[in-house]
């Protein structure tokens, strides 16, 4: 075997505060997570967003509730996003603003964008002004002070969360009022189901035992923490922000709980432009999420053009449907940190496997340079993509089989040779594939429920929302690594004598 084929084919953000009630994000614990403390509004109808002058089509959608028109603003309430969205130069659109209950029927209902009219894919919905898009650029008020903020201490999310926070603090006054109140009402629920799990209690954390997420959980509540304690060097090197709020240093006017609930609520809708400088390339997008829902075989993208950001549909739509985009090429894991949603039919899903070299082995030193001259590392990340186990199984393989290499004299033939080497002995492949069975089948067991558990619990229909969708990723979870079991036996199966036994390994890879 040669050393190609042995080896082929194979956040952060932060800001600090004292006690500000009046700004929590926090109703106790964390029972109503909002952006900011919720403002009261006795507006609750669909409200068209067609926006002509004086008169507003938008049929009657009844299936969700309602459509109004938008009539230049008058007689709605003042603060009302569409009021001002049309006095601010939204041009005519094609979406209406609709509701539709709450998980929890405590809380409040939820908007999201729905078409007014039929809809044709290559049709622009709309077409949001820059001056009415929060960019870092427009809240540090010098492109070069955001860039150096972002690229050394802190993320945009945490500048953009630490923005709004003391927007929020001026009421009415404030030129972002009825944004702020639409965020608020939406509560960081992005997907129209619920908040990111950085914000469940312990409880409920606990609906993802046995799950990576619940490190990748812990790790990204430690950089929101980290970024907080940085916050007070964003005050202090954007004169825009000395300027406009003065005397009021982030960490003592904002508690950590209220900054991390602002964090989250801006992370479920802050939309990443393509083909901007730095400080434009995470944006808070009236229109944007989380009133328009996320899908992953979506490929519609809010995208910014000259003075706007407008959004082109890659797919037909009849009048009130809701409206989808795209949310990257993300794994479930992820959308359901940032946004609060699990997506069933995502192609970008998959586990993580991490592979290593033992470093006790005496010959670890030589395997390291095989592995880098094969585009591999000493701790070797594979991703299991759904539906491509199999494949994902092929790669680790070679990656395995250098581990369990024990004879210096073979070593050295690795190590020197450009052509066929060493041949993998039969006892050596059963070895480095019951090692594999045995690390799938220890995951599996890691989780409390079964797969069949899982699926039973989901036809529940009176299932509490966090825990369908925290079961609804475990289950996920389950059924990749079943896959990559079943892609294990699979190689197992075509060996040409089931009757060797493994060969010892002293320093066998690691697997987590």
């Amino acid at each position: 075997m040669d050393a190609a084929r042995l080896l082929t084919p194979c956040f952060s953000s932060p800001i600090r505060s004292s006690s500000c009630r009046p700004l929590s994000l926090l109703s106790g614990a964390f029972p109503s997570p909002t952006l900011f403390a919720p403002f009261r509004s006795g507006h609750r109808g669909n409200l068209c967003l067609t926006c002509a002058a004086e008169t507003l089509v938008a049929g009657s959608q009844r299936e969700e509730g309602s459509s109004h028109a938008l009539r230049g603003g008058k007689g709605l309430e003042a603060g009302d996003l569409e009021s001002w969205l049309h006095a601010h130069g939204l041009p005519p659109c094609k979406v209406v603003l609709k509701e539709r209950p709450s998980h929890d029927g405590r809380r409040r209902s939820i908007h999201y964008i729905a078409a007014s009219e039929d809809i044709e894919a290559g049709d622009v919905l709309f077409s949001i002004p820059n001056s009415l898009v929060v960019t870092l650029d427009r809240v540090l008020g010098n492109e070069t002070i955001a860039e150096l903020l972002t690229t050394n201490k802190l993320s945009e999310l945490a500048c953009l969360a630490l923005y709004l926070m003391y927007e929020k603090k001026q009421g009415k006054k404030s030129f972002w009022y009825p944004f702020i109140r639409e965020l608020d009402r939406q509560q960081g629920r992005g997907q129209l189901a619920v908040e990111s799990p950085l914000l469940w209690s312990e409880t409920e954390l606990a609906y993802l035992d046995g799950s990576p997420t619940r490190a990748e959980l812990l790790e990204r509540d430690e950089g929101i923490k980290r970024e907080y304690n940085e916050l007070d060097t964003v005050w202090f090197m954007a004169g825009s922000l000395f300027q406009q709020y003065p005397f009021d240093i982030p960490t003592e006017a904002f508690p950590f709980e209220i900054f991390k609930q602002a964090f989250v609520a801006v992370q479920s809708c802050v939309v990443h432009l393509q083909k901007v400088n730095l400080a434009r390339r995470f944006a808070l997008v009236p229109l944007g999420p989380p009133l328009l829902a996320y899908k992953s075989n979506c490929k519609a993208m809010l995208t910014a053009v000259s003075d706007a950001v407008k959004l082109v549909v890659d797919r037909p739509y009849k009048a009130g449907e809701p409206i989808v985009v795209w949310c990257g090429p993300q794994p479930n894991s992820r959308l359901l940190l940032n946004y609060g949603f699990v997506d069933e039919d995502n192609p970008y899903d998959r586990v993580v496997v991490e592979a290593s070299l033992n470093m006790e082995d005496p010959q670890f030193q030589e395997k390291r340079m095989v592995a880098q001259r094969n585009g591999k590392l000493a701790v070797q990340v594979f991703r299991v993509y759904v539906g491509r186990e199999k494949e994902a199984i092929s790669e680790m393989l070679p990656y395995m089989r250098l581990g369990y290499v024990s004879d210096p004299a073979e070593m050295q033939s690795v190590i020197s040779s450009q052509g066929p080497i060493c041949p993998v002995s039969p006892c050596m492949e059963r070895a480095v594939l019951d090692q594999l069975v045995g690390y799938f089948e220890a995951r599996l067991a890691g989780y409390p429920t079964t797969l069949s558990e899982d699926e039973d619990m989901l036809r529940d229909g009176h299932l509490d929302p966090k825990k369908r969708v925290a079961v609804q990723l475990v289950k996920l979870e389950k059924k990749m690594l079943h896959a990559c079991l079943q892609a294990t036996f699979g190689f197992i199966n075509q060996l040409p004598d089931h009757t060797v036994s493994p060969c010892p390994a002293p320093f066998a890879p690691q697997l987590k």
